[in-house]
């Protein structure tokens, strides 16, 4: 597992040093996914929760914020993981040592919808998807959940697993009504974009 997420980290660090290596949706969708294989029961292959954990991390790199939300300089950029979730484990492992915006990553575990302004990205687990957010997206916050409902429902990212790969759905609209541009090759590796 140690192996795996070094590797992991190896190629996040890879795309944040030369962000050129990202210019174009292969390198990103390789980027991302990592591993051209599919989710197997191997030792050395990273879970699907590991897979998530490294596609929110990275996402941060094809997101713009809206300055406004980003709080102060000294502040911390919050992942937040709505509700009991394996992801928050392996986002842990991942996020430590990273930055956002010059600011430190870091994840949290909440019980209940956070209060404004807390989290830069919530994560609602698969049975946590029963929110105000998904109606009245909350300015500068990422919402990403499970599966294409997910999205339809109003969520901005949805996870969907198929044939054992991890691959996502973006719902553009909610993502704009939270003020949240995001790139063009973000859209071009999705696997579907709500318009």
């Amino acid at each position: 597992m140690a192996q795996v997420t070094s590797c992991v980290l190896r190629y996040m660090r890879i795309i944040t040093v030369r962000p050129y290596l990202a210019l174009t949706p292969v390198l990103f969708a390789i980027a991302l996914g990592l591993f051209p294989g599919s989710l197997s029961e191997a030792a050395d292959q990273p879970s699907a929760d590991q897979i998530k954990a490294v596609f929110l991390l990275n996402f941060t790199k094809f997101i713009e914020w809206p300055p406004e939300s980003m709080g102060r300089p000294d502040s911390t950029f919050n992942i937040c993981v709505l509700g009991n979730d394996a992801l928050g484990s392996a986002l842990d492992q991942v996020v430590s040592g990273e930055a956002v915006y010059g600011r430190k990553v870091t994840v949290q575990k909440v019980d209940r919808e956070p209060s404004p302004g807390n989290c830069k990205i919530l994560y609602f687990g698969e049975h946590d998807t029963s929110s105000r957010l998904l109606e009245e997206p909350e300015h500068g916050v990422l919402t990403v959940g499970e599966s294409e409902r997910f999205a339809r429902d109003g969520g901005m990212i949805g996870f969907v697993i198929e044939n054992r790969r991890v691959s996502f759905v973006i719902n553009r609209p909610a993502a704009d009504a939270a003020g949240l541009r995001l790139s063009s090759k973000l859209l071009a590796v999705a696997k579907a974009v709500t318009k």
